[in-house]
């Protein structure tokens, strides 16, 4: 079989969750390898996402592993089975993969919770208010290479759209306030994240600037359900770029976080009145919607 010149993001969690197993069972590449009836670089291969695995190997693994968590085991089955590309593949030696993963992720979610405290969430965002973040990014991105990730954006939030896949939005109010671009780009901004609020499958609360001893990080932050909670996914934001976590204490770090921040924010429509009154400051029209 042939090696994968470039794995999905998919496959690696694979591959990943294929090792994390094995090492759970106390078993080393090579132990693993004589059980399979394989050499060790193909266990390196496969726990790297280089090379497929059956749902029979799949189960030939977690039984030589010992692993008797069944809910994990035909959930990887699943992943396994995969054989249609996505959208974004499209997309790929265009734009970064940090950008395909990101996509990825958010196909196969079953539900999304975003965190930011600088901007609005970019799945909720208006193409001139995303137009007006690239600009004022350091460097600025070229014009041709804005265009094509603001188009990618779009395409990304016509998809979660169309599966109704359930987002809720837990944003400072401080995202609300701080401005990218003219004050008509920011008005028209938050009217759509007004409409966006009503939207059945979107929740939005904001964090007031008033809530004593906020809970939350620095850094904004997108997490991901998967079928079962140990697929689950987090995405951050840095100034260096996107990082991804998927490890059982770091997932169980990050939900910890989005409860607290949760049990800060306003209720839904407490949020919405506010996002309201805002747009009215702007002369925007959502006050009257």
């Amino acid at each position: 079989m042939p090696l994968r010149r470039d794995p999905t993001l998919r496959q690696r969690r694979l591959g990943a969750e294929l090792r994390r197993m094995r090492e759970h069972g106390g078993l080393g590449g090579s132990q693993l390898a004589r059980a399979l009836g394989l050499n060790p670089t193909q266990v390196t291969q496969m726990e790297a996402g280089r090379i497929g695995v059956s749902a029979e190997r799949l189960r030939t693994v977690a039984a030589a592993c010992r692993c008797a968590d069944q809910g994990l085991v035909e959930a990887l089955a699943e992943i396994a089975t995969e054989r249609c590309k996505g959208w974004w593949e499209e997309y790929r030696g265009v734009i970064s993969a940090d950008f395909l993963d990101v996509a990825e992720i958010e196909a196969n979610a079953r539900r999304i919770t975003v965190f930011t405290m600088a901007f609005i969430p970019g799945l909720l965002q208006t193409n001139a208010y995303t137009a007006a973040v690239f600009a004022n990014g350091y460097p600025p991105l070229p014009q041709h290479e804005a265009e094509v990730r603001i188009g990618f954006r779009q395409r990304r939030r016509q998809h979660l759209r169309s599966r109704q896949t359930p987002l809720r939005a837990l944003v400072h109010e401080a995202a609300l306030r701080i401005r990218y671009g003219r004050p008509e780009v920011h008005g028209a901004q938050l009217e759509s994240l007004v409409a966006d609020s009503e939207h059945p499958a979107i929740s939005l609360r904001i964090v007031p600037f008033d809530t004593v001893a906020f809970p939350g990080p620095a850094e904004n932050f997108a997490y991901a359900e998967g079928p079962i909670a140990a697929l689950d996914t987090v995405q951050a934001d840095s100034s260096v770029g996107s990082h991804l976590f998927d490890s059982p204490a770091t997932l169980g770090s990050y939900r910890e976080i989005m409860d607290r921040i949760a049990a800060v924010a306003l209720s839904e429509e407490a949020s919405r009145e506010l996002v309201r009154s805002l747009a009215k400051e702007l002369g925007g029209g959502a006050g009257h919607a």
